[in-house]
């Protein structure tokens, strides 16, 4: 009997491979880093053949831990940073050029030509703000500016991928061509409704069918893998989503109303709204949360800050104030609060709700007296804070108080960040004994496609909790914080 599922997690530092055992435990897990390339300011790129060689070294480095060969893998799941694009060749698979990664705003100025005439009805569309967060004007742009994707698409041989289309081409060595649901859902190109790939932005972004991969359900069948070091020739491939929805699938947040938040690179809330497309009136994104099979699709609403664990990695690289990230919640006990410092982490621009691409990060509030640890501590309440307006717009949507947010991702494990995330949310936050949420929600919905799991009741018993943390606020102070919050949040968007 083959004895695992290999889910690959693509993030936007780092791959990480895990192996899930036949009752869904986590058995195994490796992480391998790459680059981070910054052409000019603000404009992020990722070098896509590097990417592929983390993912394959995470599998051979996993293997080798658990003493499993490839034939032990069962099936796989794929998971991964979502609206980063790569071009490549359909006939031999050449790469034309770096990825260009969500977080870059090199289209800023396209968008911004667009908004007038096109913004609502990419809204009424897609579920998503006209903005360059998402996959489409990556695509215009490259297809304008790039002499070998010009080339390529004049030779109708150019291939657009999310990271999961590309990583599914080389696991299969060019035979699957897909995207999943939820991915398709974050290029700006797919009606939600429908969940097809829209004539009419298709026309306005320049991209032709022929180059977008097919759309398929999260759970299924999406192809075999053919003979690599890690994983042998016939392995199914049968789970995808984007990383935020896979963190929403593996905290099992099945039902209307629950929700999680994710605190990886960025910080993203989503909250599972079942077979209804919920229009946000208040800034947040409306999104393809999962497909099983051929049942009804998913929802969510979503809201996220570009900006998350990346400011704790600035506060190491850029400023020097810490050598690695976990010492972050040490030296912000040093101080009971900020003393007046305030931290905008808008090192990307501001995302949800404020949807500001060219606000800038700022530092206020400081004295003689200031010190590292103060700004350690705006760090961690501005994480928190930025994630409460996004709550906060989200329950302006529906009508009600949001009382459970469950809490996964790298910086989940920091107590003082999770305590204050209550405060600020003013709602429970529940973290799970399994903080790898985004890998093991692609290994369920990989076990679901590939019939190992047969319904959503036998995952939903897997999950279990770590820790609670209740809100510790009155609401005079809370509302004091808040207050100081938006003021200094309305001067970065200025």
């Amino acid at each position: 009997m083959k004895k695992y599922i290999m889910s690959i997690d693509q993030g936007t530092t780092s791959s990480r491979v895990v192996l899930l055992d036949h009752v869904g435990s986590l058995v195994s897990q490796a992480n391998v880093e790459f680059s981070q390339i910054f052409p000019k300011p603000a404009w992020v790129e990722h070098d896509a053949n590097q990417i592929w060689n983390s993912v394959q070294q995470a599998a051979e480095k996993v293997l080798t831990q658990s003493k499993a060969t490839r034939e032990d893998i069962m099936t796989i799941g794929i998971t991964n940073q979502r609206e980063t694009v790569v071009a490549f060749r359909k006939s031999t698979g050449q790469i034309l050029h770096n990825a260009i990664v969500w977080q870059c705003r090199r289209t800023t100025a396209m968008c911004e030509s667009l908004k007038k005439k096109w913004a609502k009805k990419i809204k009424s569309k897609t579920g998503l703000i006209l903005d360059p967060y998402f996959s489409a004007s990556k695509m215009r742009w490259l297809i304008e500016n790039v002499k070998e994707v010009k080339e390529a698409l004049k030779d109708d041989d150019l291939c657009f991928g999310t990271m999961d289309t590309f990583l599914m081409w080389k696991l299969s060595k060019g035979k699957i061509f897909a995207t999943d649901v939820s991915n398709a859902s974050r290029t700006m190109l797919m009606n939600l409704k429908t969940c097809k790939w829209d004539a009419e932005l298709m026309k306005l972004f320049k991209v032709p069918l022929s180059a977008l991969p097919e759309i398929k359900p999260s759970a299924g069948l999406f192809g075999v893998t053919t003979d690599h070091a890690f994983v042998s020739s016939t392995t199914p491939i049968t789970g995808v989503a984007g990383d935020q929805q896979a963190a929403l699938f593996g905290q099992a947040c099945f039902q209307a109303g629950e929700s999680k938040c994710t605190f990886g690179t960025g910080s993203f809330i989503l909250m599972n709204s079942a077979d209804k497309i919920l229009n946000s009136k208040s800034g947040l994104l409306t999104t393809v949360a999962w497909k099983i099979g051929n049942q009804k699709t998913q929802y969510a609403l979503e809201g996220g800050a570009f900006i998350c664990g990346a400011a704790v990695a600035w506060l190491c690289d850029g400023l020097g104030i810490i050598k690695k990230s976990s010492e972050v919640e040490a030296l912000a006990k040093q101080v009971s609060d900020t003393d007046g410092v305030e931290f905008v982490p808008a090192l990307s621009g501001l995302g949800a709700p404020h949807w500001c691409p060219d606000a800038r990060g700022e530092i206020t509030g400081l004295t003689r007296g200031s010190t590292k640890a103060h700004i350690a501590r705006a760090t961690l309440e501005a994480l928190a804070l930025q994630n409460a307006d996004i709550l906060k717009a989200m329950e302006k949507d529906l009508n009600k108080k949001i009382k459970v947010v469950r809490v996964d991702g790298k910086a989940s494990e920091n107590n003082l960040l999770m305590q204050l995330q209550a405060d600020y949310l003013s709602a429970r936050v529940d973290r799970p004994k399994q903080i790898e949420t985004t890998a093991i929600g692609a290994g369920y919905l990989a076990g679901l496609g590939c019939g190992h799991w047969k319904n959503l009741n036998e995952i939903k018993n897997i999950w279990k909790i770590d820790a609670k943390f209740a809100p510790g606020l009155s609401k005079k102070q809370l509302e004091a914080r808040l207050s100081r919050w938006k003021k200094v949040i309305s001067k970065a968007k200025v």
